[in-house]
Order: structure tokens, then C-alpha cells, then sequence
């Protein structure tokens, strides 16, 4: 009997006390959220928990990490929608901004993210793997989230192939597996030049392997030596691949600055651009544009003082936006191109050496696909062992081929690698000037004169497309981990009145994790974290003017 009176007066008291949060969180947005203690607010559904019955309210925990809803929102223009302009969009959103537009130059998203349909095989035109397979990387964990990975995971496997000399032999397997060692341990012994506490002075990459290569081929027998000294050059070409460039232009004091995250690489069976999809399925309506690239940015005195916009970020098209902020994610190749015509006015001198200095390389994918294939499923990787001699002539641009190697799911599509100048050649010549030449060195490598023509060749032209002009950045001869850190720091900077206007993201911006996609993931969540951190300082928009 108690029950039954206690259970209507229950249900009023508590409809009142819905209706009064309901009321108070409208009419009052005051917080005790900086005295450490969580608030309490209708806020966009976003962080809220919601009762399942009918009749039941939100409760909206706002984190540290939101800006408070009660105040206006910055406006921000984010520049590229590869993985760095979609994280820091994806960041913002999280964190209570949704008040960005960004503005994409090609038809897609991912920028070097480029999954392909050739037939019924995903080509990777741009990354094809997640360098380091472990919770460390951000970019595992999106793949991850989503599904895209299935236990047991397929780690890249550098050593599978068979290494072939240009007079149609293969060699040993022993013997390449010894002098694969020994390259790893000189590739290893380049790398910790970077941790170095004396004075750095090895020169390039080229000239400290090379030498280091004729020091271990003289501790094999002297029957092995040719064969050792083709891999080891040979495999030369290859580091080429992951540099994208010559190793004469590379900084072997530099070359370990990047930092290695265990676990290997793995690819992404349904295609890397699935990584894309968390990013993607949080943004604002309308807030992503593509056809848009940029022709000039605006930036500081746009119109008079305390008056217009920060800055405005002009499409080649003639459409403006205005921001706040500008997060610019273009390419270091496009910064190269266009740096100094882009922005008005001009950025500081330390970008513009920053830009200049660091180094950007190029590497290109050709897949060819075959009626009827010359070889064993699994059995198909070949890598080319190359003589010094043949690659101090680089006659052509099949030079800089380092390997052919299958392509996952598929029986019948191979993918080579072209890097450096080579590549760049490449890309200006026709399919059936690619497929003879490819066809020509494989028979040469195999010493199979009947091998045949592929039947369709696909390639990546990231030189020639304007909208990245290559494929990543790398340390050269003229630059340091400093002129890393000149091109991610905002315009203006730290020390100076006026609050950061143009923020820089992208792998080229990231320190140690420079030519990676995890790096340009991190890049875009730095920059998206000093906006909501400016934010939060001036308590919604920065001012026009600073005192």
C-alpha cells in the first residue's frame, strides 16, 4: 500500500526535477569547471548520456578537453583533406568546434591515402602500409576500431623474394639472406650517427653506405663477393624507395631522426582509405568541399585594425573564406611551389628556409596485370640486384626500379617501385613506353626472353600532380630536425602580440615521424589542440587586436 502512494509521488518529484535541470541548464550555462569539477549542460548531444526509456533526459558531461558551448565559436579553415586536415577537423569536432570549413583541391579525400579498383584487386597508389603495427600508432588504432584489421595480423615481409643480377641469375638464397643481414646492420649503424655525441660530419647516406658496403664485402670469401655486392648495392636502391630520393642528397647524420614504432608493418585488406571513414562520419554538414584549391592566403591586416577578418583564404575559382584560423596542410612539394606566391604577406624567413631546406623525394607505383601470370602465386617478388657500376650510369629511368613485388589478393597483378629523378622520368612517359621498359628489365633480371607484356598498367604521377608535386619529405644535406620544427610552428608566433593566425600541419611538420601517415595524423591533432587551447584562453574567438 506505502508503495503504491510513494510510486506517483516519485514519478512527479522526478518529472519537476527534470523539467528544473531542463530549465537551468537553458537559462544558466555557469560552470564549476574550473575549480576541477565537471559541469553539467545540454550540449548538442555530444558527450551526453541518454536514458533509454520513454521520458527520460540527457545529461551532458563536458570534459576538459570541450570548450565551453556558451561562447562563440572560432572559425576555421583547414586547407587538404588528407589525413591531417580530417584529423584536426575530427579533433575539433570532438571538442566542441564545429564551426570550420574544409576545402579540398582534387575529387577525394585521403590526399597520399589512394585506393584503386584495378579489377578485382585494390591498388595502393599512395600508403599501402601501417608502419607500426601496435596501439603507439594512431593510425593502427583508427584501422583498428573500424574493423579493417583481422586477426592474425600479415606483417610485410622484406626478406620474401628472390634477388636477381641484370645477367639473368638468381642468386643463392643463403648467400642473400647473409648479406641482407649485414645491409640491415650498416642500415642500423647509419641510423645511430643521429644519436651521435660527437661532431656530425658523415656527408651523405650514399657515400657512408657505400664505403661501409666495400668494408663488410671484403669479410666474405672471395667466390661470394660479386653476388654480396650486387645485393647490398642493390638493396641501396631499395632504401631509395623509402626516401624517395637519391642517397647522394640524403644527410646521413640525419637519416635516424625518424623514430620506429614496433610491430611491424601490416596493410589494410579492404584498402588503406578506410582509415578515412571515423573521420569522416563526425563532420558538420557541408563542411567538406572539394574542387577548391587555393590561390592565395590572406593573412594579419587583411582591412583596417579591430575591423574584417584575420584572415581569407582565396580558391582559385574567386570563392573566399574567411577564419580566424587557418590550418594549411598543402604538401612541403607544394609549399615548395607555391610558398612564396600563396600567402600575403609573405611568411617569416625562418619558414621560407625551413621550406627550402628540407628535403622532398618522389616514389611511384606501377602495377601491371597480367592475363596469364609467369609465376607461382606467393613465389612472385623479385628484387633487382643492381651493380654499382649500373647505378652510378642511370642511363633510364628503370634504374631506379628497386623491386617487383605481388600485390595482396590477387594471382595475377604485380606492383613495381620506382624512386627518385627515375621516377619523375617515368611518370612523362606513355603506358606502352612504361610497359616495355618494366617487361624489358624483368626479362633481363629473369633471363626469360618469353616473359610477356602486361596486359594493363596502372600508376601513381605524384611529381606531376600539381596538388602534391611528389610523395614525402626526408633529411637532406642542408637540413635538421630544427627547420622540421621552423615549418610546423604557427605565423605569428609564440613570442609574438597577435595570436597565431596560420598553423602548419602534415608529415613534413612532424619530428621524428616525418614521411609517415601516422605522422601527418599527429600533425593535424597538434594543430586542432592549439586552437581549442587558444580557444579556451580567450574564451571563444581570439581578438582582432592585441594590446
Amino acid at each position: 500500500m506505502i508503495l503504491k502512494t510513494l510510486k506517483p509521488l516519485f514519478l512527479l518529484l522526478f518529472k519537476r526535477h527534470r523539467e528544473f535541470l531542463r530549465s537551468y541548464s537553458k537559462r544558466s550555462c555557469t560552470s564549476v569547471g574550473q575549480t576541477g569539477v565537471q559541469s553539467t549542460r545540454e550540449y548538442s548531444n555530444q558527450g551526453c548520456q541518454q536514458g533509454g526509456g520513454k521520458g527520460d533526459f540527457q545529461i551532458c558531461t563536458i570534459s576538459d578537453c570541450m570548450v565551453d558551448p556558451c561562447k562563440p565559436e572560432p572559425s576555421v579553415v583547414i586547407i587538404g583533406a588528407g589525413i591531417a586536415g580530417l584529423s584536426a577537423a575530427q579533433r575539433l569536432v570532438q571538442c566542441g568546434i564545429s564551426n570550420f570549413t574544409i576545402l579540398e583541391a582534387t575529387d577525394r579525400p585521403g590526399g597520399r591515402i589512394h585506393s584503386c579498383w584495378l579489377g578485382d584487386v585494390i591498388a595502393e597508389m599512395g600508403c599501402a602500409n601501417i608502419l607500426g603495427a601496435c596501439v603507439g600508432n594512431p593510425v593502427y588504432n583508427l584501422a583498428a576500431q573500424e574493423g579493417l584489421l583481422k586477426p592474425p595480423l600479415k606483417k610485410y615481409d622484406i626478406t620474401r623474394g628472390t634477388f636477381c643480377t641484370s645477367d639473368g641469375r638468381a642468386i643463392d638464397t643463403p648467400i642473400s639472406m647473409m648479406a641482407f643481414h649485414v645491409f640491415q646492420q650498416i642500415e642500423n649503424e647509419a641510423a645511430s650517427l643521429f644519436n651521435m655525441d660527437c661532431g656530425k660530419q658523415h656527408g651523405s647516406l650514399l657515400n657512408f653506405m657505400g664505403c661501409r658496403i666495400q668494408q663488410e664485402i671484403q669479410k666474405f670469401p672471395e667466390d661470394q663477393r660479386y653476388d654480396v655486392s650486387r645485393i647490398m648495392f642493390g638493396l641501396t636502391n631499395y632504401l631509395r624507395m623509402k626516401i624517395g630520393d637519391d642517397l647522394s642528397k640524403v644527410s646521413a647524420d640525419n637519416f635516424g631522426s625518424s623514430i620506429q614504432i614496433p610491430g611491424g608493418q601490416v596493410g589494410v585488406p579492404l584498402g588503406f582509405v578506410g582509415v578515412l571513414s571515423p573521420l569522416m562520419k563526425d563532420l558538420p554538414d557541408c563542411s567538406l568541399k572539394f574542387g577548391k584549391p587555393v590561390g592565395l592566403i590572406r593573412w594579419g591586416a587583411v582591412q583596417s585594425r579591430n575591423k574584417g577578418p584575420r584572415a581569407v583564404v582565396q580558391c582559385c575559382d574567386g570563392e573566399e573564406y574567411c577564419a580566424d584560423y587557418v590550418i594549411v596542410t598543402v604538401s612541403l612539394g607544394v609549399l615548395k611551389e607555391h610558398g612564396e606566391k600563396m600567402f600575403c604577406p609573405a611568411l617569416p624567413s625562418n619558414k621560407m628556409d625551413a621550406i627550402k631546406n628540407l628535403g622532398y623525394g618522389n616514389m611511384d607505383k606501377i602495377f601491371l596485370d597480367y592475363e596469364r601470370p609467369f609465376w607461382v602465386w606467393s613465389e612472385g617478388n623479385i628484387k633487382f640486384a643492381w651493380s654499382q657500376d649500373e647505378l652510378n650510369k642511370r642511363t633510364d629511368w628503370t634504374k631506379g626500379l628497386s623491386a617487383v613485388e605481388e600485390v595482396d589478393g590477387s594471382k595475377h597483378v604485380l606492383c613495381a617501385f620506382v624512386s627518385g629523378p627515375e621516377a619523375v622520368v617515368m611518370e612523362h612517359a606513355t603506358d606502352e613506353e612504361v610497359a616495355e621498359g618494366i617487361t624489358r628489365v624483368l626479362r633481363q633480371f629473369t633471363g626469360d626472353a618469353s616473359l610477356p607484356y602486361p596486359c594493363t598498367v596502372l600508376r601513381s604521377k605524384w611529381a606531376s600532380d600539381p596538388y602534391f608535386c611528389g610523395s614525402y619529405s626526408y633529411m637532406n644535406l642542408c637540413s635538421n630536425v630544427g627547420h622540421q620544427c621552423d615549418l610546423s610552428s604557427p605565423v605569428p608566433g609564440s613570442c609574438d602580440p597577435v595570436p597565431p593566425i596560420l598553423l602548419f600541419a602534415g608529415e613534413a611538420t612532424c619530428a621524428g615521424h616525418h614521411s609517415t601517415v601516422h605522422g601527418a595524423r599527429l600533425s593535424g591533432i597538434r594543430e586542432a589542440e592549439r586552437i581549442l587551447q587558444l580557444t579556451k584562453k580567450f574564451g571563444g574567438p581570439p581578438p582582432k587586436e592585441c594590446n
